[in-house]
């Protein structure tokens, strides 16, 4: 039995090491790029040995996605769940974005963003999974905006979907424009520019944050 849970341990840190390097990886070159001969031989371990914890690129592709979506939610999500419902949550769940973004999580930038680009006129189920991922996103940056509506941050009048286009459009510029030039002034407009739509749509100006 002790024989049997060391070779899961092992296989499980495998497994855990191969979609650390399929995230990074992808995030660079694309999902397309991954292979398991080639992560195989990035990370040293036995051909045969990954093979046998996935069974197809596709499979990896999912795994990968699955992946990036758990060190997402670590690093943007869990960080935005303090503020109570109001314009500083929705502020902070774009900060928190902005700032995973920044810092470069992944080495090419939003994961999503660029496995997004590489998908969005495909169809099955990698295509699929990115839709998933894409949706729950906006929903959230949408379901923060209506909360912030309902306890009278935000007025009345204001259209939670419209707004959280915005604001997400204004972080994907970001990274995009980031990631192409590799400097870091979009990501302070961006956030000038999320703090003044904050401001317009607030009942009270001063909930929404001065960007030094």
């Amino acid at each position: 039995m002790t024989r049997l849970d060391g070779r899961v341990e092992r296989g499980n840190r495998t497994r855990q090491a191969v979609l650390r390097r399929a995230v990074d990886l992808a995030s660079v070159e694309g999902l397309e790029a991954l292979s398991l001969g080639r992560l195989a031989g990035d990370l040293g371990l036995s051909k045969s040995g990954v093979f046998a914890l996935f069974g197809s690129k596709q499979e990896l592709q999912l795994a990968t996605i699955q992946e990036a979506s758990r060190i997402y939610v670590t690093e943007v999500l869990e960080p935005a769940a303090t503020p109570a419902p109001g314009v500083a949550r929705v502020w902070r769940l774009c900060e928190a974005w902005l700032d995973y973004s920044q810092r470069r999580v992944f080495p090419g930038g939003c994961f999503f963003y660029g496995a997004i680009a590489e998908f969005d006129a495909r169809e099955g189920p990698v295509h699929d999974a990115l839709v998933a991922a894409q949706r729950s996103w906006v929903t959230l940056v949408e379901g923060c905006s209506e909360e912030a509506r309902r306890v009278g941050e935000l007025r009345a009048d204001t259209d939670a979907g419209q707004l959280a286009f915005e604001l997400v459009a204004l972080m994907e510029a970001a990274n995009a424009l980031s990631v192409l030039h590799g400097e870091a002034g979009a990501y302070r407009r961006a956030r000038l520019g999320i703090a003044a739509r904050l401001r317009l749509a607030a009942t009270d100006p001063s909930l929404a944050p001065e960007v030094p």
